[in-house]
């Protein structure tokens, strides 16, 4: 077994299926949101492969690609985003927050998890890539 294998666990199964699903959840109901909210899709289609940038991290070396990736993946800061959006009635802040975790939950649905440092293709919802069935 490749050693970076066993420290990368990934979730399976219906664990694995139940985050995907929860992924897609995510994603359709930040578009039905973006939508109600009726957010400017030239906006949204601009903005919504942003968070992708952070893979231009990995260009440095695994660990620290993870690690921008991962905070550019998570739920923390656009969450805390959608708050602040609410909060001071911003709509350009809430219309940031809206894309941004449509884009994580299109992530999540597609397979493409938070990332290991053994490299870009190890994520918590198992191998992506070329690599996936070595």
């Amino acid at each position: 077994m490749d050693e970076r294998m066993a420290e990368t666990g990934a979730a399976t199964g219906g664990v694995n299926i139940l985050l995907r699903l929860e992924g897609l959840t995510l994603f359709i109901g930040m578009v039905m949101l973006y939508w109600a909210w009726d957010g400017s899709w030239l906006v949204f289609a601009l903005l919504f492969f942003v968070p992708d940038l952070s893979f231009l991290a990995y260009l440095s070396d695994a660990k620290f690609g993870a690690l921008v990736y991962n905070a550019a993946h998570s739920y923390m800061a656009p969450v805390a985003l959608l708050t602040l959006g609410f909060g001071l009635g911003s709509p350009l802040t809430l219309s940031i927050a809206l894309i941004w975790l449509a884009h994580i939950g299109i992530d999540r649905a597609l397979g493409y998890g938070l990332k290991y440092s053994a490299g870009f293709g190890f994520t918590h919802l198992g191998r992506i890539g070329r690599q996936k069935e070595a």
